[in-house]
């Protein structure tokens, strides 16, 4: 325990963690007050030098593979969340200062994504069944940030405020032709064909997620105006009046960004442009986490704002509007989390135990991050012309109000 309780004792200020090794011997850190108070137990002498070596990895798999065990009450959430508010300790340590630099330096290969790699990037973390996701995402299987009116609103609501709020700024008009890049489930697309009337052209990497979203395009009565197809998007071909990309640029990689937005601005139609939602990161350019890396969103990268706003100017394209939601996402995961919860034991008899440990670990880690971590979510409106989207932000205001009324009219 030499090495980890140097790195613990440095780390860990609030909160306390006691640490019972394979001897049985047990190792308090912190000053128990500002933060959880968790007890962990290792089952071997080998975790304890893998998790000083690399925390936010080997702590992961410990857990996963049992040789990490929670004492006392103890939980993924509490010791996730004695991680967050002691953040700042763990990433001023020499070991974990040169760990990070690595990360930074190899990000160019981590974020790889050329045509055909990134839908084997998107089919690790997308694949799984259609069955495992109803257990925990709203009705429409809506995978990305909903848009909160208050944080007591149901999941079910927010995520078709969500829809709302998009569709909105859209500015759509019965009979407009939307690519949708990133298409998930299908919701979006249902709703914007559904109570917009227009035509859609969704695209997706995810042979599991297109056949859900044809089958629920069909149960809502919409199928005659979408047209859901397996392509990259820098394949899509066409001119549109809109494009919409919600949740897919996460998956881009920073060194395919202008790719991003050139694909973008390519499918515009003169005088027409594109809303693009996506998890970005208030603070300077970064790495992913190597627990997100390897489990979870291989190829993937959160964006600084910087890195989106350089792409944007190398490409041409006007930033019309950006809006920033900074708790909507914590509120959104937060749900996800106590429903996956709530259904551990169906989630363990479909996908096993294993599984169910990572996702817990996920869901876990990711919530914290938009609650003290530097995660948000934010949406820019991008276009050729600088007259392109209107230029008072009331008219989002207007359609939100006038989509509302239409909801119950489509049946959505």
């Amino acid at each position: 325990m030499k090495l980890l309780s140097h790195l613990l004792t440095r780390f860990v200020r609030d909160g306390r963690l006691t640490v019972i090794d394979h001897r049985g011997a047990r190792h308090a850190f912190g000053s128990g007050e500002g933060g959880p108070d968790v007890t962990i137990r290792f089952t071997d002498a080998a975790v304890e030098r893998e998790i000083f070596l690399n925390p936010e990895l080997r702590a992961a798999e410990a857990y996963m593979d049992g040789r990490l065990v929670f004492e006392a009450g103890s939980g993924v959430f509490d010791l996730l969340r004695l991680f967050s508010v002691n953040r700042a300790g763990l990433g001023s340590h020499p070991v974990q200062q040169v760990l990070r630099r690595s990360w930074k330096a190899l990000r160019g290969v981590h974020q790889a994504n050329p045509l055909g790699r990134a839908a084997k990037n998107a089919s690790s973390h997308y694949d799984h069944p259609a069955s495992f996701y109803r257990l925990w995402l709203d009705a429409r299987m809506a995978y990305s940030c909903a848009y909160f009116e208050h944080p007591e609103q149901s999941l079910e609501d927010a995520q078709l405020a969500k829809f709302r709020h998009v569709a909105a700024k859209l500015k759509l008009v019965p009979g407009m032709r939307v690519a949708e890049i990133g298409s998930g489930w299908g919701g979006l697309a249902i709703y914007l064909a559904q109570v917009c009337g227009a035509r859609v052209t969704a695209i997706n990497v995810s042979p599991e997620q297109l056949a859900a979203s044809r089958e629920r395009a069909e149960a809502a009565g919409a199928a005659d105006r979408i047209i859901f197809v397996e392509q990259d998007y820098r394949e899509l071909e066409g001119r549109f009046d809109r494009v919409v990309s919600v949740g897919m640029m996460e998956h881009v990689g920073v060194a395919h960004f202008d790719d991003y937005f050139t694909a973008v601005g390519r499918l515009l139609e003169p005088g027409g442009f594109a809303l693009v939602h996506a998890i970005g990161r208030m603070s300077p350019p970064g790495s992913t986490a190597p627990f997100i890396r390897k489990y979870v969103f291989p190829g993937g990268y959160v964006p600084a704002l910087s890195e989106v706003f350089a792409s944007t100017e190398r490409t041409r394209l006007w930033v019309a509007d950006c809006e920033i939601l900074r708790l909507h996402y914590y509120w959104t995961i937060k749900a996800w989390r106590e429903r996956f919860e709530a259904a551990r034991a169906e989630v363990v008899a479909q996908m096993g135990e294993r599984f169910a440990r990572m996702w817990e670990f996920y869901l876990a880690a990711v919530e914290l991050g938009f609650l003290d971590g530097s995660n948000m979510v934010f949406q820019l409106l991008v276009a050729h012309t600088r007259d392109a989207v209107p230029v008072r932000r009331d008219y989002v205001l207007d359609e939100e109000r006038r989509l509302r009324a239409a909801e119950e009219g489509a049946g959505a």
